[in-house]
């Protein structure tokens, strides 16, 4: 039996996403679709900052819920707080657009950065680069953005969308929920 799935790494302006199939009896994972949402800010002398939030947490709502509501179980590395305003602010946007997508009562299994990077690589201090190269290693054939031949550091944000699927599903919280998929 295969659910969908989906893995977020969340981020005021480079939200990760990772859609893939998982099959609850092998726990093999298909070739993730990725996609990276950057908002873009409002222009003008005169936008205020808080319109402009706005404007930034709608456009990154719009596809994050279209990729939940495809999801069955969605494994996501949960921001934690921040040293300034403006980050804590950023910090906001993203918990609210996650409380928005638990609210449409998909379950939500919270993941840690070190954890992830820990199951990913072996090594929970893992690099930005590490976190790209593992995932290209395990994905050859994942749709991640080419330049030069090489991929990019923003892809860092899709490489820890796909570990938060790889973490997540050794969670207690998805073990329980796979026993309940397999009985439906």
């Amino acid at each position: 039996m295969r659910i969908p799935v989906l893995g977020m790494d969340p981020s005021l302006r480079n939200w990760g996403l990772a859609e893939a199939e998982l099959c609850l009896i092998t726990g093999e994972l298909s070739t993730p679709f990725l996609s990276l949402v950057q908002p873009k800010d409002l222009e003008g002398k005169q936008v205020r900052q808080n319109s402009s939030d706005l404007y930034l947490a709608e456009q990154l709502a719009e596809p994050v819920m279209a990729a939940a509501k495809k999801a069955k179980a969605i494994f996501v590395e949960v921001p934690v707080g921040s040293k300034s305003a403006r980050a804590m602010a950023s910090y906001g946007v993203c918990v609210g657009v996650l409380g928005a997508v638990r609210a449409l009562g998909i379950p939500l299994i919270e993941v840690t950065a070190s954890e992830t990077k820990k199951i990913f690589t072996g090594d929970k201090n893992a690099t930005k680069r590490q976190m790209i190269n593992a995932a290209a290693e395990f994905y050859p054939t994942a749709n991640f953005p080419v330049h030069a031949g090489k991929i990019p550091d923003k892809a860092e944000h899709m490489a820890d969308a796909i570990a938060s699927i790889h973490s997540g599903v050794r969670t207690p919280m998805f073990q329980n929920l796979m026993r309940l998929f397999k009985e439906v």
